[in-house]
C-alpha cells in the first residue's frame, strides 16, 4: 500500500536529523540491482514515493524531495546547496533490490529497516546523481514554539504511557501522547514548505498531550468540505495561538543541516 509522504515523515520522526548512526548493519546494506530514472512528463501534478516489497518508486520527484522524504528524512529548510539545474527538475524512478536482501533488512527491526531503506536510496543518489553531502551545524532562521500570553490550552494525554501517535492531512494535525518537542518536530515536517523554517521547542513544558490543530494552508490547496474548499480555519500562526495557547516566534538558532557538496543531472534510462 502506498504511504502518503506526510504520514511517512511523521512515522519516522524519531530518526535523528544529524548524520545517520553507523550501526553494524550499515556495512551490509545492499544496493538496488535494477534502476530506471526518467524525466517526469511535462505538466505532471503532485509527487509521491513508496517502498513496496522490494521496489522503490518515486513519481515526479525532485532531488530535494528525494533527500527530504526518502534518503535522509531531513526537512527541506535544512537542505542546503541544491544545484540550480536540479532545483525544479523532476524524475520518475523505479528501483528494485533482491527480495532476500529486503527480508534480511526486515529481520533487523523496524528502526534499522528504516535506516537501511534510507541508505539504499542514498546509494542510488550517489551512483546516479553523483551526490556527495556532509552534515554541519549552522545558525539558521527558525520559529521558536513558545507559550502564548494567557498560558497553554493543551489537554493532558489520556494515555501517556502508550507512546506518541500523530496523523496529518491538509490543514489538520491530530496527536496523542505527544510532548511539545514532538509537536515542534511535526510542525517542521508538515510545514517545511509553508513556513520555510524549522520549528524548535522553547515552551519549557514537560507533559504529554492530546491535541487537534486545524488551519488553512497558505501554500497548498485548502481542505475540502462538502465538495468545496474550506477556508474557515485561520492561518497556522493564529491556529497555534487560539487552539493550543502557544505561538511561533521568529528567531535564530543552531541547527544541523545537510550540505550538498556535489550533485549533477542523473544518467537516464
Amino acid at each position: 500500500m502506498a504511504i502518503p509522504k506526510i504520514l511517512l515523515l511523521i512515522a519516522i520522526a524519531s530518526i535523528t536529523l544529524a548524520a545517520p548512526a553507523q550501526t553494524p548493519a550499515a556495512a551490509t546494506t545492499p544496493a538496488f540491482d535494477v534502476v530506471s530514472i526518467k524525466p517526469s512528463k511535462p505538466g505532471s501534478v503532485g509527487s509521491d514515493s513508496t517502498f513496496n516489497a522490494n521496489t522503490f518508486t518515486a513519481r515526479n520527484s525532485t532531488l530535494k524531495s528525494l533527500l527530504e522524504y526518502d534518503a535522509y528524512g531531513i526537512p527541506g529548510p535544512q537542505i542546503i546547496g541544491i544545484p540550480p539545474a536540479l532545483t525544479n527538475a523532476a524524475f520518475d524512478i523505479e528501483a528494485k533490490v533482491d527480495p532476500s536482501a529486503i527480508a534480511q533488512m526486515r529481520s533487523l527491526g523496524s528502526e534499522n529497516y528504516n535506516l537501511q531503506s534510507q541508505r539504499l536510496v542514498q546509494k542510488l543518489l550517489a551512483d546516479r546523481f553523483k551526490l556527495a553531502v556532509h552534515f554541519e551545524t549552522r545558525q539558521l532562521p527558525v520559529y521558536a514554539l513558545v507559550v502564548a500570553k494567557g498560558g497553554p490550552k493543551l489537554q493532558d494525554a489520556k494515555n501517556p504511557s502508550a507512546g506518541a501517535h500523530r496523523t496529518a492531512r491538509t490543514g489538520q494535525l491530530k496527536a496523542e501522547g505527544v510532548t511539545t518537542a514532538d509537536l515542534a518536530q511535526s510542525l517542521t515536517r508538515i510545514l517545511s514548505t509553508e513556513l520555510g523554517r524549522i520549528v524548535i521547542d522553547q515552551t519549557g513544558l514537560t507533559g504529554k498531550y492530546d491535541l487537534t490543530l486545524k488551519w488553512t494552508p497558505d501554500t497548498s490547496p485548502p481542505p475540502m468540505l462538502n465538495g468545496e474548499p474550506d477556508t474557515s480555519a485561520p492561518s497556522i500562526f493564529t491556529a497555534i495561538q487560539e487552539q493550543l495557547g502557544l505561538k511561533l516566534e521568529s528567531t535564530k538558532a543552531p541547527a544541523s543541516v545537510l550540505v550538498i557538496d556535489h550533485a549533477e543531472m542523473p544518467s537516464l534510462n
